[in-house]
């Protein structure tokens, strides 16, 4: 049996999706900015899918921008607010600690031009607060930016009460939704954002297609000089295919969102309840206030990697965290801002499921899972010493 349980890193591409991708592969193939038949069917695509996006997160389709993805969104969103703060001699940035590297690396190289870059603490549940937030706000902020739910722990945070102490402070908000688009009903208006990040590939639409939402009145930067197209703010031919297809698969998904959630909860706390009786283990993350299909755990006295690659041989494809940095011998900066020692985030997988698992599938994880933990136990000198008494168990039950 093979299991794809890492539907956080990316998803496959839906039917939906690909039925509505391919005619402008073989048919209407024409540059949208042209002015013949098949390039003015493409553009009426794009603005088709325009609408479509914007009705699915309660926006105006002239506030949505087609982007390469979620982190080009982000890049976009954050240098854009940071140039105008400045202007207004604003240069504070509040963010958090366990952000998507997309916007921490984009916060430090800010940081790097002189701005005030302030990141949050996160509680051990993965959740940071409104009040953390209205408490950290100064006169000089220029943007606050916090993600609506985590990609490696899946906590989704209070993002209506952040964007209202916003709103009401006058500061910019910028959400990355990347990991909630699809998943979790979003409206920016309820929300009080300025700007939310969004990307295809995980929602069952394909790779290299996003969108940023960014309110009407909020100035845009360019990333990207060369052309008119998405209004002057991202040049460059559009992809319309991709475009089309992201719009097919987030309508889809949020058609089914409510039917999607109730199942794939059902699965995750499955698998929770199985592994949870693994000895030494703990889950990441608040219990409740999680992704529908998010999983994180830990088991003490194994490496995630090596775990990962007996799950591999037994059929089941997870991951340790983010895929943007799976090749990091580092311990998950994720884990260690919710308090995890690195000697237990080290041991830790994230599991990610999505629709198109099965009941077989999970009963195939909660089989394997702890198998694989135990024979890496059986290897590890450290095991050992935890079990001698000569080192202390991090996590105790």
């Amino acid at each position: 049996m093979l299991v794809f349980a890492d539907n956080a890193a990316t998803t496959a591409v839906s039917q939906t999706a690909l039925d509505a991708m391919l005619p402008f592969y073989k048919e209407f193939y024409g540059n949208p900015s042209s002015l013949y038949r098949i390039g003015q069917k493409a553009a009426e695509a794009l603005q088709e899918a325009r609408q479509t996006v914007a009705d699915c997160i309660g926006a105006d389709p002239k506030e949505i921008y087609f982007t390469s993805g979620g982190s080009e969104a982000d890049n976009q969103a954050i240098l854009s607010a940071a140039e105008e703060g400045a202007k207004k001699g604003k240069k504070h940035i509040l963010s958090t600690k366990f952000e998507h590297h997309a916007v921490l690396h984009t916060l430090k190289k800010l940081e790097s031009q002189g701005f005030d870059i302030e990141l949050l603490d996160v509680h051990e549940n993965g959740i940071v607060t409104a009040e953390q937030v209205a408490a950290a706000i100064r006169d000089d902020t220029a943007l606050v930016t916090i993600m609506m739910a985590n990609n490696e722990i899946g906590t989704i945070q209070p993002i209506a009460e952040i964007g209202e102490v916003c709103r009401e402070k006058g500061v910019l908000f910028h959400c990355d939704a990347v990991q909630a688009v699809g998943h979790l009903p979003v409206s920016v208006h309820a929300m009080h954002v300025d700007m939310l990040s969004a990307s295809a590939h995980k929602f069952h639409g394909p790779k290299g297609t996003g969108f940023l939402y960014c309110r009407t009145g909020v100035r845009l930067h360019n990333l990207i000089e060369g052309g008119a197209q998405e209004k002057g703010r991202r040049a460059g031919t559009e992809n319309v295919a991709g475009i089309v297809g992201m719009a097919a698969a987030l309508k889809e998904a949020c058609d089914n969102l409510e039917e999607n959630r109730q199942y794939v909860t059902r699965l995750r706390d499955r698998v929770i309840e199985g592994l949870s009786a693994i000895p030494h283990s703990i889950l990441n993350g608040d219990r409740e206030r999680r992704l529908p299909g998010n999983i994180n755990m830990s088991f003490e006295g194994v490496e995630g990697e090596s775990l990962l690659l007996l799950l591999d041989d037994a059929g089941i494809e997870a991951s340790s965290g983010s895929a943007c940095t799976s090749s990091s011998l580092e311990p998950s900066h994720v884990l260690l801002a919710i308090g995890r020692p690195a000697e237990v985030a080290h041991g830790s997988i994230r599991l990610t499921l999505c629709e198109y698992n099965t009941e077989e599938e999970v009963e195939h994880i909660i089989r394997e899972v702890p198998k694989a933990v135990q024979t890496l136990r059986d290897m590890s000198p450290y095991w050992e010493e935890l079990q001698k008494g000569e080192r202390k168990f991090y996590v105790v039950q």
